[in-house]
């Protein structure tokens, strides 16, 4: 499963660090930065979550 981030969709709130904080990270200005897209075992439930905490769907995964 991959986590993917659509950079031109997200808008800063940073909604999605708090339930994935080891898969998102925010940059200065709070915008949301995915480091590596594979999500690692056990981690699935929390990149859900990160993905539906997302007011504009900048986050998705992949499988």
């Amino acid at each position: 499963m991959k986590l993917l981030l659509d950079s031109t969709r997200c808008q800063g709130y940073g909604l999605c660090r708090e339930p994935a904080p080891e898969l998102v990270d925010l940059d200065d200005w709070g915008y949301a930065q995915v480091g590596t897209a594979d999500v690692p075992p056990g981690a699935e439930a929390a990149a859900e979550t990160a993905v539906a905490a997302c007011p504009n769907s900048a986050l998705r995964l992949v499988k």
